[in-house]
């Protein structure tokens, strides 16, 4: 019996209402979903945990969890002040103070924690804002990052420390994981970004990262990322992506189509998605999903982003493609077990 089943992720579908998303999951033949924590609005904020459940029991699909990573990027990026959390959050906060957005932020991620554990969720995959700043995001000393005054990698540890205290005290005491994307323009775009955020929280449980093979960009491979963090991944995105050579990865083009990295589907990227599932079977990610929700198998939640491909299309054949390649059945011993006389 396999380890995983085939979900997808619902961020990427935001123009279908929750029962439209699961409708079309379902179709395509997913087992579960993990709607975006826009998909649940409704009532005074969110709609009831009974209202969400029934919707998925009525799918026939399992929820595997809430994707959040939109409203704790604008949590940890308001005090830059960038423009670029506003399509992320109502216009009327929009037009607040950078710590009016944020408090904002906390608050809706408080509730939004608390809806998940009325589902009965364990973890919720986000990633974290540029706490550190867009100097240190862009990942090039330009401006340097230490001078007469100022040292910011100290100073976004302290920022970091304290901006989401409240959020992983919350978390901790309900016994939530959150799942950190290793992701550029986050505060942890590699491996040992996310392990200094370990560190400098006092190892705190609530750490935990979601895993995505697709955003290794710029030198670190995902095994390499995978391996290092491999203890730490309690949820899995399934995506896939390619370079193209000899375009630069950090050149000002606002066109998708025409960008050096490009997601696609996933049997024609550059990763070997075989090998990423084995990975995440022999760093324990499939036993901690289960074990933390009291489940048979763990999601794998297909993720589909292409700037060439049809959404609904690009995603119907992720989720096909890890139910025919991907579910995978653990080995119940070594291959030399059985050889000899």
């Amino acid at each position: 019996m396999s380890c995983y089943h085939p979900s997808i992720e619902g961020a990427q579908h935001g123009a279908k209402s929750l029962p439209d998303f699961l409708a079309y999951a379902k179709r395509s033949g997913a087992s579960g979903a993990q709607p975006s924590n826009y998909m649940l609005h409704g009532g005074k904020l969110f709609k009831s945990a009974k209202e969400i459940k029934a919707a998925f029991a009525d799918a026939g699909l399992s929820i595997d969890g809430v994707s959040g990573h939109c409203p704790i990027w604008v949590h940890t990026t308001a005090w830059t002040g960038s423009p670029t959390i506003r399509p992320f959050i109502p216009a009327d906060i929009a037009k607040k103070s950078p710590a009016e957005i944020e408090k904002w932020a906390e608050t809706y991620i408080l509730k939004l924690l608390d809806l998940i554990a009325d589902l009965g969720l364990k973890v919720m995959p986000m990633f974290w804002g540029t706490a550190y700043g867009w100097e240190i995001a862009t990942g090039y000393p330009w401006g340097f990052w230490a001078g007469p005054g100022y040292d910011l990698i100290k100073e976004g540890n302290d920022r970091f420390v304290k901006k989401t205290k409240k959020i992983r005290d919350h978390a901790r005491k309900l016994g939530i994981k959150l799942c950190h994307e290793i992701h550029p323009g986050t505060a942890a775009p590699t491996a040992d970004d996310f392990l200094n955020l370990v560190k400098i929280t006092g190892n705190d449980e609530t750490m935990a990262v979601n895993a995505d093979p697709s955003h290794c960009w710029e030198g670190e491979s995902w095994e390499t990322r995978f391996l290092k963090v491999g203890q730490y991944i309690y949820a899995a995105h399934i995506k896939n992506f390619t370079i193209r050579a000899g375009f630069p990865l950090r050149t000002m083009e606002p066109n998708w189509t025409a960008r050096a990295m490009q997601f696609t589907d996933l049997p024609s990227g550059d990763l070997n998605m075989n090998r990423y599932v084995e990975l995440l079977l022999m760093v324990g990610f499939p036993s901690r999903y289960c074990q933390l929700h009291g489940t048979k198998t763990a999601p794998l939640v297909v993720e589909a982003e292409s700037a060439h491909r049809d959404l609904d299309s690009t995603s119907a054949n992720g989720i096909a493609y890890v139910r025919d390649h991907l579910l995978i059945t653990p080995a119940g011993g070594s291959f030399e077990d059985g050889m000899g006389a």
